[in-house]
């Protein structure tokens, strides 16, 4: 199947939020349409991965590489395998739900359907990363809109919700981009070759001291997202303070990405 079919479902929540840009803020009614039209889209597209998916292999489906930034070794890399397509389904699906969720909001509709949008790209391209630096690209890109959804449609107590989800997941962030830029060199060290390809990091011998500390570094932030004591802290004020649509895409979605991360990374890369 050489459909681009995994890009064209990712995107097209982004390209609606852009779409959304150029909508006149008083034309509320059609805003909504764009969105959830946008989103019922993106989980169509997203079908033919569920029926032509082949359940006798193990490997990647649905692949597409392209270089992005060559010099660095940084590739457009996605795919999906039996881990990742339930989660992606159930990613757009959500999103859908989300947004009929949120019909009856009244306060600037415009901002809150673009950062619905873009939340749902940066979801779709967390399961389907197979390039560790652009996975990490799409993880960073959840983080704004749903600090924007509690901090700005929350409840009372909505600021001070989202700047705490924002430190801890933050400094998450940080530690698993050094274990991110780590492996890179590491694989240089290794091949020669300068790459960010996971399927190619899995195949590297890494030393037992050196894993350690790199588990150590993917355990921090994938056990925020989960989340696992003792980060689970940000998750009640969160859940409170979060509109009906963001907790549901919370519970729904985010938190397994957590869990996602152990399987696709942390278990395979440092057993």
């Amino acid at each position: 199947m050489n459909f681009p079919i995994l890009t064209i479902a990712t995107f097209l929540p982004l390209m609606g939020a852009i779409w959304l840009l150029f909508i006149n803020k008083g034309k509320e009614e059609k805003i909504r349409r764009i969105a959830l039209v946008t989103a019922i889209g993106s989980f169509i597209i997203s079908l033919p991965l569920f029926f032509n998916f082949n359940l006798n292999t193990h490997e990647f489906q649905f692949v597409e590489k392209v270089p992005w930034i060559k010099e660095f070794g940084i590739s457009y890399y996605v795919g999906i395998d039996g881990i990742s397509l339930f989660l992606f389904l159930l990613t757009s699906f959500l999103t859908v739900i989300s947004i009929l969720a949120s019909w009856t909001i009244k306060d600037r509709i415009k901002e809150y359907m673009i950062s619905m949008l873009v939340l749902e790209t940066g979801m779709l391209g967390v399961f389907i990363s197979l390039d560790l630096f652009l996975f990490f690209v799409f993880w960073e890109v959840m983080l704004i809109p749903m600090y924007l959804l509690i901090g700005v449609w929350g409840g009372p107590r909505r600021v001070y919700a989202a700047i705490k989800f924002f430190i801890y997941t933050m400094a998450g962030s940080v530690l698993m981009l050094v274990a991110i830029i780590s492996l890179y060199y590491m694989n240089y060290k290794a091949t020669g070759e300068y790459t960010f390809d996971l399927v190619k990091i899995y195949e590297l011998d890494i030393p037992m001291g050196a894993q350690f500390w790199l588990f150590l570094a993917f355990f921090f932030a994938f056990a925020i997202k989960v989340p696992m004591f003792p980060f689970h802290t940000w998750l009640p004020d969160a859940h409170v303070e979060a509109p009906t649509a963001a907790s549901v895409i919370l519970a729904g979605v985010l938190l397994k990405m957590g869990t996602y991360g152990f399987v696709r990374f942390s278990l395979p890369l440092f057993p």
